[in-house]
This record gives C-alpha cells, sequence and structure tokens, in this order.
C-alpha cells in the first residue's frame, strides 16, 4: 500500500462528499477509522477528513472563510479509470454491492413510440471541428439540492478526467420541458450564433462571448479549443433555440433547476468512443432519481451520412476466465463458486458454467475500465483483500541490491545526524518566490518546472534546490534552543530536454547552521566530514577543494564553489541578509548544498 501510494496520488481524482450525507445513503454511519479501512478495503484511500470552511481558510486565508458551511467532508482518492466512483450516487452503490446489502442494479435503455423519440440531426459542417454527438433523455427525474450539486460536480469531474478539459468530449444538459425537438447540431460563423449564455442577462454574439470568458477563471481554460477555428459548434432545437455552444457554455434558455423534471444529455465530441462512456456514466448514476429507477430515455442521432444510432448504449458484455488462472496470477486457492462471488462484490455479476472449469463474467455499462482478463483479475483480488493474500518466496531466482544512489543517502543520513544535525524533509514543490525572488534570482534562471495547474500559491514549481525548505523550517522552529543545525538530502528537479519526460532529478545535500554568529567553521567542517566519509581527500588534482565564488543567496566574499574530481557540485557560505530577512529570520545563516551523484 506504501509504496504504490506516492505514485497513485498525483494521478487519483479526488471526489469529496459529505459525510452524512454519505452515511445516511449507506444505512449507517462509521468512525473515521472504521470508513477508512471500508476504503482501503474497496481499493480507494480516504485522503483527508475536512470541511469547505477549512479548504477555503487555509487556500484564501481565514478572513474568506466567514460564514462558509463547517459540514465535514471526506475527500476520497478514487482510480482514474473508475469514472463510476465519481459521485455520491455512484461511491454508494459500489460500497453497498460490495458489502452485500444490495445487488447491483440492471441499467435499461426504453425506446418510446417514434412519435415521441427525441432526434438530435448532425451536420456536414461540424466535421472540421466536433464530429460526434451522443444524447439521452433522463424522464421525471427528482433533483434536490445535494443531487444537483453532485451532477454538476460529476460532469465536472468527468470534463477534467476521461472529456481532457472538453477537448475529447463535452457536456451538456438541458431542461427539455422548455425546448422542442428534434435538435440540430451545427457550426456557423461566430458572427451568426446569437443566445443567452448561461447565468447571463443578455445575448451575445459567439465572438462577444468568447470576448467575455476570457478573464473567467474556470472558462477561459477551454476558449482555445475553437476560438481559432472559422466555424463554431452550436446546438439549435426545432425554434432555432439555442440549446449550447460546445464545448464552451450552455444556453440560459434550458438551464436546470431543481423544479426540472426532464433532463437532456447531450454530449459533443472528437472521441465518439469516449463520448458513449461519458454519457453511459452520467445516465446511470442519476437514472436512479428517476421514476422508474435505472431506466434511460433513449435519443436517435442522425450522423451526416444518413445513419442512424440509437443512444445510450448501455451495454453489457460477457467474458470468460478460467478459475485456475484466475487463482494462480493473484496467489490464491479458492473455489469457483467463490471466486464469482468476490466479482459480484465488485459489481461484477459472474456465475460458475460448464463444469465448473469458467467463470462467465457480465461487464455492466459503468466498467468501461474492464478492458482486459487483467482488470477481472485485479478486482477480485480487491474484493479478496491484498491484505490476506498469503505471502510467498518468488520461484525465480533473483539477487536484489538497494539502488546504489539510495544506499549512499542512507549511509550519509546516518553520519549527518551522528554529526549533530537533526534531519528535516520538505515539500518537494515550492513557490516561485521560494526558489527565486527570495533567493535572488529570477524565475527562468533557475530551470525550474511548472505545474500546469497549481492548486495554491505554495506549490508553483517542482523545487531546484533543498535551502528554501530548510530556511522555512527554521523559520517555523524559531522558538527553538539555538543553534539549529538542519540537513535534508532529497532530490531537486530541472528542466533537462534531452529527457524523453523533459526534466531529471538530482539528489542534493544541504545543511544549514542558524546562531548568533554565522558559524561558517560548522558547515565547512561538515563538508570536510563528508568528504571524508566519501573517501575523498583534500586535493586539487583527484580530490575537492574550495574556490571563492559570488552567489546571489549568499554574502559577498563569503561564498565558496566547491569541487570534486574536478567538476563543480555546489556551493557553501554565509547566506545575504537579504535572503535571510525574506525566509522571516532574524539570525545569520551558514548553508551547504551539493549534489551527491558524482561519488556513486
Amino acid at each position: 500500500r506504501t509504496c504504490g501510494r506516492f505514485l497513485l496520488l498525483s494521478i487519483m481524482p479526488t471526489v469529496s462528499v459529505k459525510r452524512d450525507l454519505l452515511f445516511q445513503a449507506l444505512g449507517r454511519s462509521y468512525t473515521d477509522e472504521e470508513f477508512d479501512e471500508l476504503c482501503f478495503e474497496f481499493g480507494l484511500e480516504l485522503d483527508e477528513i475536512t470541511s469547505e470552511k477549512e479548504i477555503i481558510s487555509k487556500e484564501q486565508g481565514d478572513g474568506k472563510a466567514e460564514g462558509v458551511s463547517e459540514i465535514v467532508l471526506y475527500k476520497i482518492d478514487v482510480p482514474a479509470n473508475r469514472y463510476d466512483l465519481l459521485c455520491l450516487e455512484g461511491l454508494v452503490r459500489g460500497l453497498q454491492v460490495f458489502k452485500e446489502r444490495i445487488r447491483a442494479p440492471r441499467y435499461k435503455r426504453i425506446t418510446p413510440p417514434a412519435s415521441e423519440l427525441q432526434r438530435l440531426s448532425i451536420m456536414d459542417e461540424t466535421a472540421q471541428v466536433r464530429p460526434y454527438a451522443v444524447a439521452a433523455v433522463l424522464r421525471n427525474i427528482t433533483l434536490t439540492k445535494d443531487r444537483y450539486d453532485s451532477f454538476i460536480d460529476l460532469q465536472e469531474k468527468l470534463h477534467q478526467n476521461i472529456c481532457r478539459k472538453r477537448s475529447l468530449v463535452a457536456i451538456g444538459t438541458h431542461d427539455l420541458d422548455t425546448v422542442s425537438g428534434p435538435f440540430m447540431y451545427t457550426a456557423k460563423p461566430p458572427s451568426e450564433i446569437k443566445f443567452k449564455p448561461l447565468n447571463q442577462d443578455k445575448e451575445y454574439t459567439a465572438s462577444e462571448i468568447m470576448d467575455l470568458y476570457r478573464t473567467d477563471s474556470h472558462l477561459r481554460h477551454y476558449l482555445h479549443i475553437i476560438e481559432n477555428e472559422p466555424l463554431y459548434p452550436v446546438i439549435y432545437d426545432s425554434n432555432g433555440v439555442v440549446l449550447s455552444m460546445p464545448p464552451i457554455i450552455n444556453g440560459d434558455h434550458t438551464k436546470i433547476n431543481l423544479n426540472t423534471r426532464n433532463v437532456l444529455i447531450e454530449c459533443t465530441a472528437t472521441d465518439l468512443t469516449k463520448a458513449k462512456i461519458v454519457l453511459d456514466i452520467l445516465v446511470t448514476m442519476f437514472s436512479e432519481y428517476c421514476q422508474k429507477p435505472f431506466t434511460v430515455e433513449a435519443t436517435e442521432v442522425t450522423y451526416p451520412n444518413g445513419k442512424s444510432y440509437i443512444f445510450p448504449e448501455l451495454a453489457y458484455r460477457r467474458e470468460k476466465i478460467k478459475p485456475d488462472i484466475l487463482n494462480k496470477k493473484i496467489g490464491i486457492s479458492e473455489t469457483p463458486a467463490s471466486l464469482a462471488k468476490l466479482l459480484t462484490r465488485m459489481c461484477l455479476k459472474s456465475h460458475v458454467i460448464g463444469n465448473g472449469n469458467n467463470i462467465e463474467v457480465e461487464i455492466p455499462p459503468t466498467r468501461s475500465d474492464i478492458i482486459h482478463a487483467c482488470d477481472i483479475m485485479e478486482d477480485a483480488a480487491i474484493a479478496y483483500g491484498y491484505n490476506n493474500i498469503q505471502m510467498t518466496i518468488p520461484k525465480t531466482y533473483t539477487i536484489a541490491n538497494q539502488f546504489p544512489l539510495n544506499k549512499l543517502t542512507e549511509l550519509l543520513r546516518q553520519d549527518l545526524a551522528a554529526a549533530g544535525f537533526t534531519e528535516a524533509l520538505t515539500f518537494a514543490l515550492c513557490s516561485q518566490e521560494d526558489i527565486a525572488n527570495k533567493m535572488g534570482i529570477s524565475i527562468s534562471a533557475t530551470k525550474a518546472v511548472h505545474i500546469a495547474n497549481p492548486k495554491t500559491a505554495e506549490f508553483q514549481v517542482a523545487r531546484t534546490t533543498l535551502l528554501p525548505g530548510l530556511l522555512k523550517t527554521i523559520a517555523a522552529n524559531r522558538k527553538m534552543p539555538l543553534p539549529l543545525k538542519l540537513f535534508e538530502i532529497s532530490d531537486t528537479v530541472v528542466k533537462d530536454s534531452t529527457k524523453d519526460v523533459g526534466a531529471r532529478n538530482h539528489r542534493h545535500l544541504c545543511a544549514v547552521y542558524h546562531n548568533k554568529n554565522p558559524g561558517f567553521e560548522v558547515i565547512h567542517g561538515l563538508l570536510d566530514r563528508v568528504m571524508q566519509l566519501l573517501d575523498v581527500p583534500p586535493s586539487k588534482e583527484n580530490g575537492y577543494y574550495i574556490k571563492a565564488t559570488e552567489d546571489s543567496a549568499f554574502f559577498p566574499g563569503r561564498c565558496a564553489e566547491i569541487f570534486a574530481k574536478g567538476h563543480s557540485i555546489g556551493n557553501l557560505g554565509v547566506l545575504h541578509p537579504d535572503v535571510i530577512t525574506k525566509f522571516e529570520l532574524t539570525m545569520p545563516c551558514s548553508a551547504l548544498e551539493i549534489t551527491i551523484e558524482p561519488f556513486l
């Protein structure tokens, strides 16, 4: 669990659900520890227990958080390909089936009589912009404030995830009773499209809409998708009312509210497969609130070539898997019936067929993540419980060795601690100000890797040096008795165009001495001790030496560059008063930072 966590956290979507609403839907209450354990059993992780007030206070300050809800929120990390768990409805359904409190529902598409069937026609003009569209109707749905919020939130989660920020798929939801079909999906010059966008009070042309949202914190990120196209996609009803201009904004005319009874869902796309998945997820999650639960009204979509298709597909498919292979791959020895039961608990309805040498697995439309037999095996392993799988010695003969760089790091950590320094572990992400402005250099000179959409100003870039993190640690511990002697051995990240990912890691050693006097001799002594441990003698030929240099982070005339084996490996010296002041410190500091990779 621990090894995978750091890898997964960066890519797993986080779903925020109200704790009381979740427990109400589950039909029982849990302690935080019990629910954390339940999530782990199901292959999820309870990442954080917080509230809206706490989130806003952390991101924008206490002043902005006044009067905000203090309702407890659970933030749950969900695997990136489990689109069916991105909302409260899917999460509850999955957990209830997993605990065998309910059976997985059967989703059904209902095709109304031809005279009542909603139709969407796609025109030739869309081919160059967004050529595909799918649609469906949720009939006689009952919405409450919480259900409505969940519906909107799921759309946003899908937009950020499988829809790739609306570039592949854009979702539009409309009050069907405010428009009349058949509907037309076409593309027109921006000057010819005019309507009142969602939550606006007057009509704008498409060009004006683009200008209007250029400064919008949310919608401005999607403008680039179509703004340079000669034609913009648009959906009209039979009376010329604009439903939406995908992927930017819906029309205000078809806005959904809590009194809406019939919802038209349309997805325009550049990827038809993704559009089908998105539509299936939306209708399966929220059809439980329809008068006939888990039923969806079909819509006919006609493409420019004249071919018509009925959506949503809501396709169930069957796969066969051998129990022996399942047991062998997971490392267990369960009966075929027991394995079928495990899979059924994961919403994969299964039963043993033949003479027990096959299990037939039914994959529902909610599980687009099941692509291969290995996906079925993974679900069986989750249901069995990874912690319940007995550890065995691998049958393959290999000799394991510690990664040399990590071995060197561990050895140095022990000896630096023995030298009287305390180890700190700081964040790998930091603000631009920390590594640039506060250190007296421009951000462009740092070769820093920038985060595309940082959530807070504290985590804008990957650190290029360990020094700011240690100085911030000292600032947070100013009340501790002096001297403060800290060190850290961790990775820094810099851009590198020669690497396939455009960046590379460097393992750095950094130490800081903070006291009433600078203590340059202490840091210099530490450098000598490190070199002694590395068996590098003080010599210009094949050892190490220091040479006076200038660096904006250090006091003029109190900085030296360190050379070892003919290469520059870092700096040491007394920090510049400006740097000390910017990190809110009042005492002088000496610092040392070197890369340890040349000593492998």
